[in-house]
């Protein structure tokens, strides 16, 4: 299957997806190498929810983040890591693709919502 030219975002087939995290800020809900699932669709986005996204002003950077809050058409984001601040707090609002559903590697597990 050919890669997807650059800037052109996640764009899943299908409503479920892979992605695997990356870095340390997500920690410690997420650690770096851990294998998740993502829900494209499904129920609203709300407060609290694991997500991936794309920063608007970084269309090439793909994310997982916690959502905070709607703003401006897209979402603020956070990540769980307050030392790491490669989240809105220095690339603005980004827009939603999928919402996490599950870790299936290494140690599987589903996510609920957290209050933010």
């Amino acid at each position: 299957m050919p890669a997807q030219p650059p800037g052109t975002g996640f764009r899943p087939r299908w409503p479920l997806s892979a992605v695997l995290v990356t870095g340390p800020s997500m920690s410690p809900t997420l650690r770096h190498g851990d294998a998740v699932l993502v829900l494209r669709g499904g129920r609203r986005i709300r407060p609290g929810d694991v997500v991936v996204a794309v920063f608007r002003s970084r269309p090439d950077l793909l994310v997982v983040k916690r959502a905070v809050r709607a703003e401006s058409g897209g979402w603020w984001l956070s990540g769980d890591n307050p030392l790491v601040t490669d989240d809105s707090r220095a690339y603005g609002v980004a827009d939603v693709r999928g919402r996490v559903v599950a870790r299936y590697w290494p140690h599987p597990r589903f996510f609920s919502r957290r209050r933010v």
